[in-house]
């Protein structure tokens, strides 16, 4: 198990929002025995323990919500896939683009599309190669900032298949790819411009439902 030294002398509500964001991180370390999928979970910990060092020495006191007004955001993210595409895959990597239109002080709506790509792993004992699954996530959604800078959010949506998780070799054109229903709770830490947010996404329909717990760093502006 690791530990993440540097909270005890981070602000209280920093240290809070950590606490609860990286323990779903720590849970899935403990219950997985899987050398690769544990260097995964050190990573988002560590890229989380460096984005909140970095925001706890920033001047946060900006508002982050303007009601009427629109922002755009574009933003990376790493994460670890879940439930039965972890047989397939140990971890995401995507990039994506949100539009958020300010209601109150402290309430938004989202809109968000991008690329997610969950990278193939090997078949233990075997030669078998799978390849990656691609998908265009499409998400309506909500955020509540319940202090100046703290979130909570939700999104609803589709994700859309381009490629799946085939054998190397075999042609894509004799399998169907899905579209699944997306249904994603987060935790987030924004400033004016940026924002870390730590969500699960679960994808269900056509009888094959999976997961992803991922950390995603963004950027944005007013517009």
């Amino acid at each position: 198990m690791f530990q993440i030294g540097f909270l005890h002398s981070a602000k209280p509500s920093m240290a809070k929002y950590l606490q609860n964001g990286l323990c779903l991180i720590q849970y899935y370390y403990s219950l997985n025995e899987n050398t690769t999928m544990k260097n995964t979970l050190k990573f988002l910990a560590t890229a989380a323990t460096a984005t909140a060092i970095f925001f706890s020495t920033t001047n946060v006191k900006a508002q982050t919500i303007t009601p009427d007004k629109l922002r755009f955001g574009v933003g990376v993210e790493g994460g670890l896939a879940t439930g039965s595409a972890h047989d397939f895959s140990n971890a995401e990597l995507g990039g994506t683009a949100r539009l958020q239109y300010g209601l109150s002080n402290n309430f938004a709506i989202t809109l968000t599309s991008g690329y997610y790509n969950f990278f193939g792993k090997d078949e233990p004992g075997t030669n078998v190669k799978y390849q990656s699954l691609g998908m265009v996530p499409i998400k309506a959604g909500i955020k509540y900032f319940y202090t100046s800078n703290l979130y909570l959010g939700a999104e609803v949506g589709a994700g859309i298949e381009t490629k799946t998780f085939l054998p190397q070799g075999i042609d894509e054109n004799f399998v169907n790819k899905d579209t699944k229903l997306i249904l994603s709770p987060a935790l987030g830490y924004a400033t004016k411009h940026w924002d870390v947010g730590v969500r699960y996404e679960n994808y269900s329909g056509q009888s094959n439902n999976y997961g992803l717990v991922a950390l995603r760093l963004a950027y944005g502006f007013g517009i």
